[in-house]
């Protein structure tokens, strides 16, 4: 017989509203809330074999495995974000059981509550800027123009060449870092992440800024506009932005699910066993 642990997505007040009857969390498993002192944990159940200690740390090399487990974990936290306010856990916090949860939230009670008085109404949103990678040159050069007519000429073009990309590079972050101060002027708190690696990632150019915001979301509209007439205001500099999602990068939590969305910070598996 296979035993099961408690997964747990997030933490949040209660709330009338069902859940869809077709949300599946991770592994298929349909989520469930566990009320526990006025609080609500979303809990779905998942194999030992999967989330134990060692087959977490096993995981952890597997690229495909955390990718679907982060896919399904924000599909609930994201589900929850349209009837609630959720407080995201870490990715692949488990515990022994239902008693175990319930012990979770008894010792953080105090500060769940805090949290999410402080989220209440608020979104988070993900901006990032790229400097976009050099287009590839339609037909190659003849070789007799391409080649240095010597080693100093060579060098020169090194140089120059190297000087170009070194103010496209500071023109980048000057624009970044303008861009940041205006929105979190309309922000009511400001996450920075570390900048994606492109080979990661998969983006194309070089990753300037990352960072999240914590808006209103009655403010929602503004920011996105404010967002939107920066993106044609420097050639070659590419502005991203995804939200709304559940505050993240707010959460208290040290990372995220993070695979594309608000979770700008790359994603963790901790796991939280009651043992």
């Amino acid at each position: 017989m296979t035993t099961g642990l408690r997964y747990v997505y997030a933490v949040c007040r209660p709330f009338g509203t069902p859940l869809q009857a077709q949300l599946r969390g991770v592994g298929g498993a349909p989520p469930a809330l566990l009320h526990h002192h006025g609080l609500v944990a979303v809990v779905s159940t998942v194999p030992e074999a999967d989330f134990c200690e060692e087959a977490l740390k096993a995981h952890l090399e597997d690229l495909d495995w955390l990718a679907a487990t982060a896919r399904a974990h924000e599909g609930v936290v994201d589900a929850l974000t349209t009837v609630t306010t959720p407080l995201p856990l870490r990715l692949a916090t488990v515990f022994r059981d239902d008693s175990a949860v319930r012990m979770m939230i008894e010792a953080r009670e105090e500060d769940f509550r805090r949290l999410l008085d402080r989220l209440h109404g608020r979104v988070e949103w993900g901006v990032k800027v790229y400097l976009e990678p050099e287009p590839e040159p339609a037909e190659p050069e003849p070789a007799a123009a391409a080649r240095p007519a010597s080693g100093r000429d060579y060098l020169r073009r090194r140089r120059e060449h190297s000087h170009a990309q070194e103010e496209k590079w500071q023109r980048a972050e000057r624009f970044a870092h303008s861009l940041h101060e205006r929105l979190a002027e309309r922000a009511e708190d400001v996450r920075m992440h570390p900048p994606q690696n492109s080979a990661l990632s998969g983006a194309p150019g070089r990753n300037v800024l990352n960072a999240a915001y914590l808006v209103p979301r009655a403010h929602s509209e503004e920011f996105v506009e404010l967002v939107d007439r920066t993106k044609d205001e420097a050639p070659g500099i590419r502005v991203e932005l995804t939200g709304p999602w559940a505050a993240y990068s707010f959460s208290g939590e040290e990372s995220g699910a993070g695979t594309g969305g608000g979770p700008g910070a790359e994603a963790s598996v901790e796991s939280g066993e009651g043992r």
